[in-house]
């Protein structure tokens, strides 16, 4: 038999050959077509002998080679195998965190320049019982690709209602509003709706201080069932905030159709807000948008008293992030409510 840079030789020379037959253009029924091909190869000798091994090697690198834009021809890279592997463990480790209650709440403070605390995000995190605290940017989006996330989606509507619920029984928090990430996938299912209204049924939340936070690729997938699906939750009260506003695409006619009630800045503008002219311009663009359209505006990512005063002075009075304190559980939250109250009665 070959060595294995021979059979690789080989296969490739195999290979090409059968890209090149079949990107060949067809008549049919008078019409010419074209067809393509994405090829994955994988060698006999790195599958330790196992026909399915060796199998299951080539079906990941002919998906290697789809991901490469089709019409090519990819060899099993053992990098790929070790990211499905760890893809396939995060997937079924998120199905046993669903099941066990694994996952809970953070709460990151919304602040007014004028009101203190009015509210606050609700950020989902993951306690393993043997990682710990896992980061949302790691398992997110595999529980966006499996469809996880719309169990996810829904237990994290359903813990935040239950959330805004405690709220209202005391004075210091019964105003606080509660702002929920929505992602695609959730909101495009075909039960979202009735979800939401179920969950609001069931905890007795107020739906008027219910936010729900959705981004620019999102509301402008099917404008049209965007707009109907936000106007039924909107007509009980909802409120609706543009996420990451001005990382996107949003066209300012879809942007007026839009039932929404908030724009929010994203934190890549407010980093380098005092240092780059461009980002400044760019808060201030939203700013006066959002006004224009009389919607609320707050930007997120706030760390520093520099920042938090320069988008004071572009007119945005609403903010978010470390400066005010980093995302914790709800009673670090009230915590602090106190201490606001405390200091202000002094």
């Amino acid at each position: 038999s070959p060595a294995p840079h021979e059979a690789a030789a080989q296969a490739e020379s195999v290979g090409r050959t059968v890209l090149q037959a079949l990107s060949q253009s067809y008549l049919l029924d008078g019409h010419a077509h074209h067809s393509s091909c994405s090829i994955g190869v994988a060698l006999y000798a790195d599958a330790l002998g196992s026909v399915d091994e060796l199998l299951k090697r080539g079906d990941l690198a002919m998906y290697q080679a789809k991901g490469a834009g089709r019409n090519t021809l990819r060899f099993f890279d053992p990098r790929t195998q070790a990211a499905v592997t760890a893809r396939t463990a995060m997937e079924s480790g998120l199905r046993e965190a669903l099941r066990d209650g694994q996952f809970l709440l953070y709460y990151q403070a919304q602040i007014s320049q004028h009101h203190g605390i009015v509210g606050a995000e609700a950020l989902v995190r993951w306690q393993h019982p043997q990682r710990g605290l896992v980061s949302p940017a790691e398992f997110i989006p595999v529980a966006e690709a499996s469809g996880l996330i719309v169990p996810l989606g829904t237990w994290i509507l359903r813990t935040a209602c239950q959330q805004l619920m405690d709220w209202s029984q005391d004075p210091l928090t019964a105003h606080w509003t509660l702002a929920v990430n929505v992602s695609a996938r959730q909101f495009r299912h075909s039960h979202f709706v009735d979800e939401v209204l179920g969950v609001l049924d069931e905890t007795g939340a107020n739906p008027r201080l219910l936010k729900l936070e959705l981004t620019e690729t999102l509301l402008l997938d099917d404008v049209e069932d965007t707009i109907e699906r936000m106007t039924t939750l909107r007509a009980l009260g909802l409120g609706f905030s543009l996420d990451d506003f001005g990382t996107g695409y949003s066209s300012l006619s879809y942007l007026k159709r839009l039932p929404l009630d908030q724009l929010k800045i994203d934190q890549g503008f407010v980093r380098d807000l005092l240092t780059d002219a461009n980002d400044a311009t760019i808060a201030r663009t939203i700013v006066t948008l959002a006004q224009s359209l009389d919607l609320g505006v707050i930007a997120e990512g706030v760390e520093t008293e520099a920042q938090r005063d320069m988008l004071a002075s572009l007119g945005c009075h609403t903010w978010q992030g470390y400066l005010f304190g980093r995302p914790g559980p709800a009673s670090a939250l009230r915590l602090a409510a106190e201490a606001a109250a405390a200091a202000a009665a002094t």
